[in-house]
C-alpha cells in the first residue's frame, strides 16, 4: 500500500455502520469497570485478557464477549464504554455511526433496559454536540434465544424508542436462521423502524434470502457468503442491498484464513454496495480506520476501491438524503488530492 493511500484513508470521512458497542470493551476498560465495581475477573492481568482474545470460532469469541460484559452495571458504565468508542471514531475521521445494542446480554443479567439504554444514549448525544459525531442506535436481538425472549425484550424498549433508531439480529448464526424471528420483525416493522440482519457470515446464503423475504431487512450484516448464490448476488445488486463487510472480524473468526483471502475487492467488482466496518474492534484487533488499512494494503485496493468504500458507507447509512450528499462529495472533494 502506498503512503498516498494511507494518507488517504486517514483523511477521508467515514460512516460505520456494524459496531456492536459491547464489543468496543478493551481489556484496560474491563478492569477499570470491574474494579470499580468490585467484580472479580477470571484473569489476572490485561495482558492476560488480550492473550484471551485469540479464538477459532465465533463462538468461542461470543462465550469471551458474553463473560467481559458482565463487567457493564450502571448507566456511567454504558456511557463510559460508549464515549471511549466516539473518541476513537473522533480520532479515526468517523463523522457518523450506527451503534447496535444487545439488551437481553444485559437483561439477563438484571441490569435494567433503561440503565443500558440511557447511557449508551447519553454518549450518543454528547457526541453530536461535542464532538460533531452523528449517529443511530439499533437494538439488536440475540439469535441464540427464543423469539418469545426477543418479544419480552421488545416490550421493555417501548418507553425508549423515540430514541431507537432501529432493530437487528446478531449472535450465533448457524442453527438460527432469520425465520426463527418472523414474527418479532413483522411486529418491529409495525412500530414504523428499519431492520437489519446478520446473514451470510458463518450462515449460508439461504440465510440472506430468508433476512430480505422473512424479516424485510434492509441491509445485511455481513453477507460476504452472498458470492457463493449467483442469484442472490443479481439481486443485492439489483436493488442495492448494503452488505456491512467486517474484514478483521471475519479474518479472526474464520471466515477466512488470512487478510489476504478476503472477498471484499470481489463484493466490490460485482457491482455490490460493500462497507467496511469494525464489528468487535476491542476482541478482533482494529476500529474501522485499522480494517481500512489493513485491507488496503493485503487486497491492494485502489484509490478508486477506496473511495467507493467510504462513499458505499455514507450512502448505506440511515442519514436523510442531504446528509448522504454531503458527505459524499466531501469524500470526492478529498480524494482529488491524492494521488491515483
Amino acid at each position: 500500500m502506498s503512503h498516498a493511500h494511507a494518507a488517504l484513508i486517514s483523511a477521508l470521512p467515514k460512516a460505520e455502520l456494524h459496531l456492536h458497542i459491547e464489543g468496543s470493551l478493551e481489556p484496560e476498560m474491563m478492569f477499570r469497570l470491574a474494579e470499580r465495581n468490585g467484580i472479580s475477573l477470571p484473569y489476572p492481568t490485561v495482558e492476560a485478557v488480550r492473550a484471551a482474545y485469540d479464538f477459532d470460532n465465533l463462538q468461542s469469541f461470543l462465550d469471551l464477549y458474553y463473560a467481559g460484559a458482565g463487567v457493564l452495571q450502571t448507566e456511567q458504565d454504558f456511557y463510559d464504554l460508549t464515549w471511549a468508542y466516539l473518541l476513537r471514531c473522533r480520532d479515526d475521521k468517523v463523522v457518523h455511526t450506527e451503534i447496535f445494542f444487545d439488551p437481553q446480554t444485559h437483561t439477563e443479567r438484571g441490569i435494567a433496559f433503561g440503565t443500558v439504554y440511557q447511557g449508551i444514549r447519553r454518549a450518543l448525544d454528547d457526541a453530536r454536540a461535542q464532538l460533531n459525531i452523528s449517529s443511530r442506535l439499533i437494538m439488536s436481538f440475540l439469535r441464540h434465544l427464543s423469539e418469545e425472549d426477543g418479544f419480552v425484550v421488545l416490550e421493555q424498549a417501548r418507553p425508549y424508542l423515540a430514541g431507537i433508531d432501529g432493530f437487528g439480529l446478531d449472535s450465533s448464526e448457524v442453527g438460527h436462521p432469520p425465520a426463527k424471528f418472523a414474527r418479532l420483525f413483522a411486529a418491529c416493522h409495525q412500530l414504523g423502524l428499519p431492520c437489519v440482519a446478520h446473514a451470510g457470515e458463518e450462515g449460508p446464503p439461504a440465510y440472506v434470502w430468508e433476512a430480505l423475504d422473512l424479516l424485510k431487512v434492509c441491509r445485511i450484516d455481513h453477507g460476504v457468503r452472498a458470492l457463493e448464490d449467483a442469484s442472490l448476488v443479481a439481486r443485492l445488486v439489483a436493488s442495492r442491498m448494503p452488505l456491512t463487510v467486517c474484514p478483521y472480524s471475519n479474518i479472526k473468526l474464520r471466515v477466512f484464513d488470512q487478510l489476504k483471502d478476503h472477498n471484499l475487492r470481489q463484493l466490490l467488482q460485482a457491482g455490490l454496495c460493500a462497507t467496511v466496518n469494525s464489528d468487535d474492534p476491542a476482541y478482533f484487533g482494529g476500529y474501522v480506520q485499522e480494517n481500512y488499512l489493513g485491507c488496503a494494503r493485503e487486497l491492494g485496493l485502489s484509490k478508486a476501491e477506496i473511495l467507493q468504500l467510504c462513499q458505499n458507507g455514507f450512502e448505506a447509512s440511515w442519514l436523510s438524503p442531504e446528509e448522504k450528499a454531503h458527505w459524499q462529495a466531501e469524500c470526492s472533494r478529498i480524494a482529488a488530492g491524492f494521488a491515483d
